[in-house]
């Protein structure tokens, strides 16, 4: 199959912990994000991809006000901006996200949606000119949402920066190309926080992957950068 490289590029405690309130004062915790911000800008990426929850932390994130329509719209891609060259890519099966604007931070929105939202939520983010894809009928196929994002939008690198769960679903269905971990001096020890990868308790059959160090650097403020591809 033809998709884009998946790199999952994420910051943690040294035992896994991926949510950052607790780690140090509000000065330590703005030196961790500057550090991951300025490591993800070393690759080339087109897009970069978070779940619904995440995406909803964004400022131009709004409640989605819409109104039943009477015509039915096909479920087909649709662009927002033919002219974006460079995306954020938002997993919303059920059309919870609502825009004020359609990009972030430059990035044109793409919302990977089931066929199961209605039509007056898809009238909405055509209204706001966010574009979308279809990928599955109740569930959303991580596989189809790759092959979708490369032939339709011209994706062939994108940066999944996700929770655990979306992360996990990625690692699960073995989707992930390389794995760029930042390391920060705490530990956390806290029951029941997200880690960076959480693969679902109803994937029986799935079995942890090998991987193969390609490097290691120690940054500012003690963060150490892990990085693996698969063995």
């Amino acid at each position: 199959m033809s998709k884009p490289k998946v790199i999952c590029h994420m910051m943690s405690t040294i035992d896994g912990r991926i949510i950052m309130s607790g780690w140090g004062n509000d000065a330590t915790r703005q030196a961790y994000s500057d550090i991951y911000n300025q490591c993800h800008n070393t690759f080339d990426s087109d897009a970069w991809l978070c779940g619904r929850v995440t995406m909803a932390e964004f400022d131009n994130a709004e409640e989605p006000l819409w109104a039943p329509v009477k015509e039915k719209i096909e479920r087909v891609f649709f662009k927002g901006d033919a002219s974006a060259d460079s995306f954020a890519v938002a997993i919303d099966a059920h059309g919870k996200l609502g825009w004020s604007t359609n990009e972030i931070g430059g990035d044109h929105i793409i919302q990977v949606l089931t066929e199961k939202v209605s039509d007056g939520y898809l009238a909405y983010l055509q209204q706001r000119k966010v574009s979308y894809i279809f990928a599955g009928k109740d569930t959303v196929d991580l596989t189809a949402v790759l092959s979708q994002l490369q032939s339709v939008f011209g994706i062939n690198s994108i940066m999944l920066e996700g929770g655990g769960t979306i992360n996990g679903a990625f690692l699960h269905a073995g989707l992930i190309d390389e794995i760029s971990l930042l390391l920060v001096p705490v530990a956390d020890g806290r029951l029941h926080r997200a880690t960076t990868f959480d693969v679902h308790q109803s994937f029986v059959t799935y079995v942890p992957q090998l991987l193969q160090l390609r490097s290691c650097e120690q940054l500012e403020q003690e963060v150490v950068w892990l990085r693996y591809g698969k063995r």
